[in-house]
């Protein structure tokens, strides 16, 4: 899978709650910042996913998906389960050698 393609999956498979699908995304390592949190490993992110987040029924409504030199950043938007916006991002992927994310940060 190419880092495009990994980035949409990412999105894909978060939005229909298939954690285990997301999980093998990601590197064990992976780390994601976020304005009002940050997750230090793939275990509190997905643990956050499943079970903690406030709304769940989501879909991110991506609008472009950029290469860099060092990963991928995608923008877009993510709405509730009415297609109402919620709020406009910007996530800045980076990658570990085996291809999978190892890193996320993202802008709001």
């Amino acid at each position: 899978m190419d880092r495009d393609s990994r980035v949409r999956a990412y999105y894909q498979r978060l939005d229909n709650a298939e954690y285990a699908e997301l999980e093998s995304l990601l590197h064990p390592e992976f780390v994601q910042r976020r304005p009002d949190r940050t997750f230090d490993d793939r275990a509190s992110f997905l643990t956050f996913m499943r079970s903690e987040r406030p709304v769940t029924d989501t879909s991110h409504d991506i609008t472009s998906v950029c290469a860099s030199r060092g990963g991928r950043a995608a923008s877009g938007t993510l709405r509730d389960s009415d297609g109402n916006e919620l709020f406009a991002f910007i996530d800045v992927f980076r990658f570990g050698d085996d291809g999978r994310i190892t890193g996320l940060i993202t802008y709001v």
